[in-house]
């Protein structure tokens, strides 16, 4: 009966989660004010996203404030991971170039104004950097995963310091955070919240949506600024948001006592 009744609301949920998406693409198609700069597209998708988290059933603990016109570096775990951060604060997102042919999902990435870098160009960071800058000095946050790729959550992978180069010539400021997941007992974050390995997207996602609810907990960190070695640099971010997800599973595992 229990299965049964997973197998139901994961059905409604992802009815709903389609809702949404097909009314949210209609607002953007229809409402030129949804586009019309970097600012409305990030304030676009935080709603889209904070609706998405309600009919997922994802409650949103963040713990502490992110800088604005600033970069956040933070751990990644999960597709799931944008829309939280998107939800928490109006972000434009530096993702890998194969997300913008996602179904569906791509299309939201391109139109929300996430810029896609060529992994395997090294030359690709200059571009990108010009593009972000515009973005920075409208007062948004742009978001880097260093990782380059997501994990179960058991450790932070050593970060990858070339996109962190433009952020050291500008001077930006950069906000050091760490993301966690817990779910009822019985059910396993690592395995049905985190899409990793070689997980297929879309058997993931209809298990996911039978989960009966969701705490997504972002730890922020203080904003810092670049020293000049970007390697050294990456190693410092990393020791942060490792510090951060320290934190907040102490602060899980005291709130379970």
């Amino acid at each position: 009966m229990n299965r049964l009744w997973g197998f139901v609301r994961g059905a409604f949920r992802l009815l709903a989660l389609l809702l949404v998406l097909l009314a949210s693409m209609t607002a953007y198609a229809l409402n030129s004010r949804n586009r019309r700069d970097a600012v409305a597209k990030a304030l676009w998708l935080q709603r889209v996203c904070q609706r998405i988290l309600r009919v997922l059933a994802i409650s949103l603990d963040s713990r502490g404030e992110p800088a604005r016109g600033a970069v956040i570096v933070s751990n990644h775990l999960s597709y799931i991971d944008i829309v939280v951060l998107a939800a928490a604060t109006p972000v434009v997102f530096v993702s890998k170039k194969e997300v913008r042919d996602w179904p569906l999902f791509g299309w939201f990435a391109e139109k929300a104004g996430t810029r896609f870098i060529d992994r395997n160009n090294r030359g690709d960071v200059r571009r990108i950097a010009e593009e972000i800058g515009p973005v920075i000095n409208a007062d948004l946050t742009v978001v880097l995963f260093l990782e380059g790729t997501t994990t179960d959550g058991g450790t932070v992978l050593p970060f990858r310091s070339s996109l962190l180069e433009p952020a050291i010539v500008q001077e930006w400021k950069i906000v050091p955070a760490a993301l966690g997941y817990t779910v009822p007992f019985g059910r396993s974050a690592g395995r049905e919240v985190c899409w990793w390995g070689d997980m297929t997207l879309m058997p993931h996602l209809l298990n996911f949506a039978t989960l009966p609810c969701i705490c997504a907990a972002v730890n922020w960190g203080r904003a810092v600024t670049p020293i000049k070695n970007r390697k050294l640099l990456a190693q410092e971010l990393h020791l942060e948001v490792v510090t951060l997800k320290l934190e907040l599973s102490s602060m899980r595992n005291g709130s379970a006592k």
